[in-house]
């Protein structure tokens, strides 16, 4: 998993790509996801969320993801789970303090942005992560919020 993680960094913009045409497509389903309810689409919707993304980025399933501002590096993987940055404890080599033979999440977040179009993201500060929402589909949480901005208020 680890190896998949850090050559999805490396390949960062492909990734961020991939995402800026999978989102509007998710977005634009609201009418089938809203018909079928989004309750029930939320169970089938996290498998295949944390299928794909457990697969290239070790997802943990936040439910507030944030990859497109971290060079596609998932923050939840630090041992410390920090959204804003590495600690103090980096090692000289780029290496964590508490797994010494893991590559800092947050080195590799600025590796990935520097390749990334939108890599500027990255100065964004994150909301702490809502733990409510553990386990749930960002997806879909992305889909409602987008929805919700663009009609004003209302779904």
């Amino acid at each position: 998993m680890y190896k998949v993680r850090r050559w999805v960094v490396r390949h960062s913009r492909l990734f961020e790509s991939l995402y800026f045409h999978f989102e509007p497509l998710l977005v634009r389903l609201h009418p089938l996801w809203r018909r079928l309810g989004y309750a029930r689409v939320e169970a089938p919707m996290r498998v295949v969320e944390k299928g794909v993304k457990g697969l290239l980025f070790d997802c943990q399933m936040c439910g507030k993801c944030v990859l497109s501002s971290t060079g596609m590096s998932c923050p939840m993987n630090c041992p410390k789970t920090l959204r804003n940055g590495p600690c103090g404890g980096v090692r000289s080599n780029g290496h964590c303090e508490v797994k010494p033979e893991m590559r800092c999440v947050w080195v590799e977040a600025w590796t990935g942005s520097r390749n990334m179009r939108e890599g500027e993201r990255i100065h964004v500060v994150q909301q702490p992560v809502d733990y409510r929402l553990k386990g749930t589909s960002s997806w879909l949480s992305v889909v409602r919020q987008q929805v919700h901005e663009d009609n004003g208020g209302d779904q």
